[in-house]
């Protein structure tokens, strides 16, 4: 007799819940239909296209399609992990996203610091202006302009010839090859990333400052406990996400700056999933590379989140 009580309770209170539900939303339903859009783009461009996942485990052939294409479970993933170039691949992979993120990631942190100094608002807006161009020039324009800048006549060539140097193809050494990736990754996307940043900053109390004045703090002592601490939620949070795609390294700006004499160095697994993937017909192989790679960057977001929330009280969820 209880249970049976206890049931009608539990679900006389899901229809109050689901009636509230549905009260809530024809009182916002125009921010709803305004979300709409945005929902659909992502359901039916992210989630739907999740069902193809299943090629990675089998054996596929167009003509049978999906569903009728035998199960090999994860031979594919085997035949990666064995294939000779593996280790270069991983190596190379992971190069390019740790020096990104290690000299990439504090570039527009240290960007907004220097901004939020300026006390001209002109001057300001202006420095703003210049360094955001570069984000909206698209990346294939951008490797242009480096191939013409470090070509064996080009400016950077000059320079080099000016100082006693010796002119060389920059483009086509291995050494220079990360140095080039990098530097351009972050000419291109610092102004951009600064956005957020300045405006966790704008939300800084300026009577802090007054206050830490009359104190006698310096400029250094502010920023380290007032500026720092106001961003570093926000910093947090985008360093998590950024460990995410560690692995996924630029795979356009990767190709375009790619050459036969820089590949052991610039040969990283997405290219791999290019080449196998479009080039050789090899799909399912691809796939399966794939969803191998988002497996471990999902592990990293996952660990580097628990112990941000154990160590700190910011994370992800």
């Amino acid at each position: 007799m209880r249970i049976e009580k206890e049931s009608v309770y539990s679900s006389s209170d899901m229809v109050l819940t689901l009636r509230r539900l549905l009260k809530e939303c024809i009182k916002q339903k125009y921010l709803l239909l305004m979300v709409l859009p945005g929902f659909l783009l992502v359901l039916i461009f992210h989630y739907l296209p999740l069902y193809g996942i299943l090629i990675a485990f089998k054996d596929y052939n167009i003509a049978e399609g999906i569903w009728g294409s035998p199960w090999v479970g994860f031979r594919h993933f085997g035949e990666f992990l064995s294939h000779p170039l593996a280790g270069r691949l991983f190596r190379n992979t992971a190069l390019l996203g740790v020096y990104s993120l290690v000299f990439g990631f504090p570039a527009p942190i240290i960007l907004a610091f220097l901004l939020n100094e300026i006390k001209s608002s002109v001057f300001k807006r202006t420095v703003q202006t210049i360094v955001y161009i570069p984000f909206f020039i698209s990346i294939v324009v951008v490797i242009g302009m480096l191939s013409e800048l470090a070509s064996v006549d080009g400016a950077l060539n000059s320079l080099r010839s000016f100082f006693g140097f010796e002119r060389i193809p920059l483009m086509a050494r291995e050494g220079l090859f990360r140095t080039l990736f990098v530097g351009t990754n972050i000419w291109r996307g610092v102004g951009w990333g600064t956005i957020l940043y300045l405006a966790a900053l704008s939300g800084v109390d300026p009577t802090l400052y007054d206050v830490a004045s009359i104190d006698g703090a310096n400029r250094w002592q502010k920023m380290i406990n007032i500026t720092w601490p106001t961003i570093l939620p926000t910093t947090t949070v985008l360093l998590l996400l950024s460990l995410g795609g560690i692995l996924g390294s630029d795979f356009q700006m990767v190709l375009l700056m790619q050459n036969p004499a820089t590949m052991e160095v610039s040969d990283v697994i997405g290219t791999y999933i290019y080449r196998e993937g479009l080039l050789g017909a090899r799909f399912e192989h691809s796939a399966a590379v794939g969803l191998f790679l988002s497996v471990i960057s999902f592990v990293l977001v996952f660990t580097a989140n628990y112990v941000s929330r154990k160590i700190s009280e910011n994370s992800l969820w």
